[in-house]
């Protein structure tokens, strides 16, 4: 198995991290846009950087509410981010399984003076 099979979008860390965290909530349930900044660890440019990403990709879902003068953005796992997530692990799986079913290649000793 080769790394071709991960999906590149997911790839990223900072959007596995987005998504996983997604991923732990019960289907249907939403993050507030600051509580996943806060829990992510993102500045709010770079974290609706990559929620437009994954949004883009059919991966999650928004909403924003307007309330006045404020607003509040919530997201989502859709059901296809949360099928990409899994053939992702899957993926992940079969390429970690392949460093156990291949041989280690002979040592080599490094001599240190």
């Amino acid at each position: 198995m080769s790394t071709e099979t991960l999906d590149p979008l997911i790839h990223v860390p900072a959007r596995l991290r987005i998504i996983v965290t997604l991923a732990a909530l019960p289907v249907g349930d939403a993050l507030s846009f600051t509580r996943l900044q806060n829990m992510i660890g993102l500045t709010p440019g770079n974290l609706g950087m990559h929620l437009k990403k994954i949004e883009d990709a059919g991966y999650l879902s928004s909403e924003k509410v307007i309330n006045g003068v404020a607003s509040r953005t919530s997201v989502a796992l859709t059901s296809r981010g949360r099928a990409a997530l899994d053939a992702y692990l899957e993926a992940l799986r079969d390429v970690l399984g392949a460093i156990d079913a291949a041989p280690l290649p002979p040592s080599r000793s490094v001599k240190r003076t």
